[in-house]
């Protein structure tokens, strides 16, 4: 049931059992139309990602160190679209929407820890290119699909234990001054300045993840990127470092797309808040949740001449079949 926005008041609620999300503030039912950019994003996720998915299942030739952890990067772009775009698109197609108080705090665990263990899985894959590109004679054996099994297991715990404190820090606080989240998901710094009491903890913490989990994976990519430039240029031929390069090129895109918009958006937010206007941030913050989704099996399936000639023949095979 939709819900008109309400006006803050200096009333308090004690541990409210549902929170109103407004969508992004200031554009009223003009909203509306938004879903036809973020409509296609999100189709575009769940196609491309479940195709990706099932290329990479069916085709035991691509059961490799490097496609199984695109499958990883597949299955949490999924998780991290549809943790956000179907409320997203109710709330922009129908109005404001209630959601209930624990959902809210689950949405917010699951979109910061999936975003968490996606940079997570581009830093591995940034270091599967440098072993792939430095170390082509010991990749087989410094690689193993075991290894890239446990890194995944260790990202998702890691992913786990650093983003728990988010809903557990909120739901320490018993009261709120509004009900209304002037977003279009339950963000952890939009749920927070809704809160009755002293927030410094939530502040710095969200502050300090940030900074720690994207610096460090940033920091990572780069030094992996820097062995893999050293690396081709100490090749002999041009065609050699061309084909080296070629295999590090759709990842490169890939991070580009992931942390470009992400990058962005927490600039404008931690910064701009003065000068950059709350709609323009929110519509930043969710075209950074769902635009890697869309574009990341683009990318691949594009790019990569293994996925693409698989895809292909799953085509042709179904196009005889009819």
């Amino acid at each position: 049931m939709a819900h008109s926005p309400t006006p803050q008041s200096n009333s308090t609620f004690q541990c409210p059992a549902f929170f109103i999300l407004t969508g992004i503030p200031g554009l009223g039912d003009g909203q509306a139309w938004l879903t036809l950019l973020f409509g296609p994003m999100y189709l575009l996720a769940l196609l491309g990602n479940a195709t990706l998915l099932t290329v990479i299942r069916i085709d035991s030739t691509l059961h490799q160190p490097m496609f199984l952890l695109l499958a990883t990067l597949a299955a949490t772009d999924l998780g991290l679209a549809t943790s956000i775009a179907p409320g997203l698109l109710t709330v922009l197609w129908l109005g404001s929407q209630s959601v209930k108080y624990a959902v809210c705090l689950i949405q917010m665990f699951f979109v910061h820890a999936l975003t968490a263990v996606e940079s997570g899985v581009l830093l591995a894959m940034a270091c599967d290119r440098a072993v792939a590109v430095g170390r082509p004679l010991h990749y087989p054996i410094l690689v193993t699909k075991a290894r890239v099994g446990y890194a995944v297991l260790a990202l998702t715990l890691k992913a786990v234990a650093i983003v728990m404190p988010f809903p557990l820090l909120v739901a320490r606080f018993e009261h709120f001054h509004a009900k209304t989240i002037h977003h279009a998901y339950c963000a952890h710094m939009a749920v927070v300045e809704l809160v009755m009491g002293n927030t410094r903890v939530n502040n710095l913490y969200g502050l300090a993840l940030s900074l720690a989990v994207s610096g460090v994976d940033i920091v990572g990519i780069a030094g992996s990127y820097g062995l893999i430039a050293h690396a081709v240029l100490q090749l002999p031929t041009r065609e050699a470092r061309a084909k080296a390069f070629g295999t590090c090129s759709s990842h490169i895109c890939v991070i580009l797309a992931f942390y470009v918009p992400g990058l962005f958006s927490y600039l404008t937010h931690r910064f701009g808040r003065h000068t950059v206007p709350k709609p323009v941030h929110i519509l930043l913050s969710n075209i950074y949740l769902l635009l890697p989704p869309a574009l990341n099996p683009l990318i691949y399936g594009v790019r990569t001449k293994q996925i693409r000639d698989r895809f292909l023949e799953m085509c042709k095979f179904r196009k005889k079949q009819f």
